[in-house]
């Protein structure tokens, strides 16, 4: 894995989504977009092994590109101990607008918690394998937030949130991320992609 910002740009317009540009120049007009692994299908891999792209123009109006690993999947333990009758969460692909904020994830420290709906498919019958049948749409705390220091399995770090391996990593996009509050408000649009939509 490992994409170019002009690919993850292509194909995020391609699916008639809002890439955003930054035409003032501004500077951090951030465009917060996931990758989900599409090789590992339905599979529960309990493995951090989906991306997170950051990519925007800096003060000078250069192009940056950011790539962490994340899992945009629920792990192991959370698709087995779900906490949500109807089913473990697993967020749609699709482009959320304004989905995000800057807030305490779980009271503890600052993430992007969930501001407005999104969509995920619920997930009830535990045989360790996604279904794409049943979805919900609300406000149901996906949160994008971090794992331990460099975390090997998801296990219950995601019961639908979007969860970055290594804390170091999560540490370097929540600094993007006030940069571009600051600039912009404290309002973030969240889209999820899957690998093979990128040519």
């Amino acid at each position: 894995m490992g994409y170019t910002r002009e690919q993850v740009e292509a194909t995020v317009k391609a699916k008639g989504y809002v890439y955003f540009e930054d035409t003032n120049n501004k500077g951090y007009d951030v465009n917060i977009i996931g990758i989900r692994n599409a090789a590992t299908g339905q599979k529960v891999t309990n493995a951090f092994d989906d991306l997170m792209t950051l990519s925007y123009k800096d003060e000078t109006g250069v192009w940056k590109y950011h790539e962490w690993l994340v899992t945009t999947d629920p792990g192991k333990k959370g698709v087995m101990e779900y906490h949500n009758k109807d089913g473990v969460a697993r967020l749609v692909e699709g482009q959320y607008r304004g989905s995000h904020a800057i807030g305490l994830h779980q009271g503890k420290y600052e993430a992007l918690r969930q501001a407005k709906n999104v969509k995920v498919y619920r997930d009830a019958n535990k045989d360790l394998s996604y279904d794409e049948t049943k979805i919900a749409e609300g406000v149901f705390g996906i949160n994008i937030h971090k794992a331990g220091a460099d975390s090997t399995y998801v296990e219950n770090w995601s019961e639908g949130c979007q969860v970055f391996k290594k804390a170091a990593d999560f540490e370097e996009f929540m600094k993007l991320c006030r940069k571009a509050k600051d600039i912009h408000g404290n309002s973030f649009t969240y889209t999820l992609i899957e690998s093979s939509d990128i040519k």
